[in-house]
């Protein structure tokens, strides 16, 4: 779901109204001059003999307007966003990526950069810059005697599961198969072990980087260890990683796991019973809790159940569990990692349109309870939901300033979405999410970088990295200090 500051409204009102794309796309079909934006805003126009220099320069495909493909690798999960690069380089190395950030300093281009394409906020896309598209990159090599993973960044979470489990390995990696490995790490990565394992940047080992200045350097406790830092958890600002090494840990195939579905009959009491319940659940339990729409005239909780230690462990504490009320579905059961790894795919299908605001809460509180269920009394919109995934065990017992990520103190996040299949649903999705935010929001501290939407503010950026944001800065004006990779959570170089 990526992470490079997001194209403002000005910036996308001005694009939208100024950049003559018709006429963008015939001269891209004739071999004409295309018209582009640049990193400011500014329009500037890329002639056709710079282009087939590039072209000639990369093992991957340059792709323009109205080229076959162009179309389909412009497309992101969501498809909220219909934007249109000038120009797409489908990277097949890190030499691809060298090239494509040289062209695009040199030509002072807007840049977005796509790994997995599961950018909520649009922000692996952009109208009228060059999008730095990953995808094509797909190697993961697991070293089961070392237990490490080398992964390129268009890697999807549901592959690397997979070749990690061939091994009887695995590391912290998300919840939906199909979001890609690199925005999840270099924004935190919570996953179904974390509270085992730590976050997916807390198992980040070393990394392979493609600087704004061209460079390619790697990042290591030993090579550039506070680019290393800022890696683990700050998001795509300091430039382009071409390889992950992460650390793999062993793990039982089969885990204890599934839905658990309860009515919400009785919501403040379920909530309540739920709270007591998970507020002492041990490292090996992992509880995502979304509140779903009505199903038959009524809401349901559904949670979404991980448990990594024995069968045996797991059916004593989940007892419990499954006694704070008569549940409506109960199928939980032992299930490989990698068919719960996938569990929710369907839930968020590539292509629809989303709305998420989201922020991190300390824990099921009385009034957090009352607040949620009083907005969803008061507005009972049918496709919203509101979501409670779990953090804490070993990812709260990193220190704050040993990575770049900082709310590790974090029990849960709230996460309140709207979606549609329909233009016509964006306008009240999105509303019901805005309405429910406004009272949700004062209870949160911060929130998960990967969850930005597009209208988040740069106040909000610069608190959810608390007390690390100066250091952040300061290494944002040695990496990047032109702000070229600014299509993310942007970290501003220091003055």
């Amino acid at each position: 779901m990526r992470r490079r500051a997001f194209c403002t409204s000005a910036l996308s009102a001005l694009t939208a109204a100024s950049l003559p794309w018709q006429r963008a796309f015939a001269a891209a079909a004739s071999g004409a001059d295309i018209p582009a934006i640049g990193i400011g805003g500014q329009q500037i126009v890329l002639k056709p003999s710079e282009i087939t220099d590039l072209r000639a320069s990369l093992r991957g495909q340059l792709l323009v307007p109205g080229q076959e493909g162009y179309d389909t690798a412009r497309r992101i999960w969501n498809g909220a966003f219909d934007r249109k690069p000038a120009l797409i380089a489908r990277c097949a190395g890190a030499g691809d990526v060298t090239r494509a950030v040289t062209f695009a300093r040199t030509h002072d281009l807007l840049v977005a950069v796509r790994g997995g394409g599961h950018s909520l906020s649009g922000q692996s896309v952009c109208d009228g810059g060059l999008m730095i598209d990953l995808s094509p990159m797909k190697g993961v090599r697991v070293d089961p005697l070392t237990k490490t993973a080398r992964v390129e960044p268009g890697v999807l979470l549901g592959q690397f599961d997979r070749e990690a489990q061939a091994f009887g390995l695995a590391t912290t990696a998300g919840t939906v198969s199909h979001t890609g490995a690199a925005g999840l790490t270099l924004g935190g990565g919570f996953g179904r072990i974390g509270r085992k394992f730590g976050l997916a940047c807390d198992n980040l080992i070393s990394a392979d980087v493609v600087t704004a200045d061209g460079r390619f350097v790697k990042a290591s406790a030993t090579e550039n260890p506070d680019l290393l830092w800022a890696l683990r958890g700050g998001g795509g600002n300091f430039g382009i990683v071409t390889s992950f090494e992460y650390q793999l840990h062993k793990v039982d195939p089969l885990m204890y796991g599934g839905a658990l579905v309860f009515p919400f009959a009785k919501p403040r009491e379920l909530l309540r019973s739920f709270a007591d319940f998970i507020a002492g659940a041990s490292d090996d339990l992992n509880v995502d809790a979304t509140l779903v729409p009505p199903v038959g005239g009524h809401r349901a909780l559904v949670l979404d159940v991980c448990h990594s230690g024995t069968q045996a462990a797991a059916m004593k504490e989940l007892a419990a569990l499954r006694k704070i009320a008569q549940p409506l579905q109960d199928a939980l059961q032992p299930t490989p990692y990698v068919t719960l790894q996938s569990s929710s795919d369907d839930s968020f299908p590539i292509g629809r349109g989303y709305y998420i605001k989201a922020g991190f809460v300390p824990g099921f509180t009385p009034r957090l309870i009352d607040t949620v269920i009083d907005y969803l009394e008061s507005a009972p919109y049918e496709t919203g939901v509101i979501a409670f995934p779990h953090h804490g065990g070993a990812i709260s017992r990193v220190k704050r300033d040993a990575t770049a990520f900082w709310h590790r103190e974090a029990q849960h996040t709230v996460m309140v979405t709207g979606f549609w299949d329909d233009a016509s649903g964006a306008q009240p999705a999105t509303q019901w999410v805005r309405n429910g935010w406004k009272a949700i929001e004062p209870l949160t501290d911060g929130f998960y970088v990967n969850e930005i939407a597009q209208d988040d503010s740069e106040r909000r950026v610069r608190g959810t990295y608390g007390e690390n944001y100066t250091r952040l800065a300061a290494l944002k004006k040695q990496y990047d200090p032109t702000n070229l990779f600014h299509l993310n959570a942007n970290i501003k170089p220091a003055a």
